[in-house]
């Protein structure tokens, strides 16, 4: 069976080297390439096409996450795993969305390195346990969301309630939006109170971001 063909992309000469002799000691793994640094990964990548790159996060230049980006535009086949120092939920998604299949931390065991990285070449996915219970945690909110098919038109804001929280968007007060409008001022209290129970948020700034990530405004 032909071997593996591994590209390791890490700006750390030392930290390359051991994993290096790790991955060569495999009997169906192969180092076919190292890089420095995301766009020499890039390059490398294109030029080699191996069958998986372990990637560092940060990096000179350009980083693992924008590299894992645009090596699976490019070679789509190619099985990325990032290998990381850092705990870090928003860099575990973002890699994970730009193609990643799967972040694991450099303090694994490189028995279990292995193992994983094993899985990811079969396309399962390869996660440190505590990152892996990131993504459950996650994977459970969207889930909550997904099972309440009519909660975006249920809480839909109505066409006075989209013209109190422009308002209020734009720094107006209570009494300021009031005379915009011609209401009273408890009616534009009542519009608040069902804006912010309606988009399950607490505060005006919120409610706004939420209402135009939605549309509603």
């Amino acid at each position: 069976m032909p071997r593996v063909r591994v590209l390791l992309a890490d700006d750390h000469a030392l930290f390359r080297e051991g994993l290096a002799g790790i991955v060569n000691n495999q009997p169906d793994m192969e180092v076919v390439g190292e890089a420095n640094d995301g766009l020499e990964a890039l390059v490398k990548a294109r030029e080699l096409k191996p069958d998986l790159i372990l990637m560092d996060v940060q990096m000179p230049g350009m980083d693992g996450l924008e590299a894992t980006r645009q090596i699976k535009q490019a070679l789509p086949a190619t099985t990325i795993v990032v290998l990381t120092v850092r705990d870090d939920d928003e860099k575990l998604f973002e890699a994970l969305k730009n193609g990643a299949q799967g972040y694991l931390l450099k303090d694994i065991r490189s028995a279990e390195m292995l193992a994983l990285l094993r899985g990811a070449l079969h396309g399962e996915a390869a996660l440190s346990p505590g990152m892996a219970g990131h993504v459950l945690a996650e994977f459970r909110r969207l889930s909550k969301f997904a099972g309440e098919p009519d909660r975006e038109e249920n809480t839909g804001l109505t066409e006075r309630e989209q013209q109190v929280l422009l308002q209020a968007s734009l720094g107006s007060t209570d009494k300021e939006i009031a005379e915009v409008l011609s209401i009273s001022l408890n009616t534009v209290k009542t519009h608040i109170r069902n804006i912010l129970a309606k988009l399950q948020v607490s505060t005006r700034r919120e409610a706004a971001r939420v209402a135009r990530g939605r549309g509603l405004m």
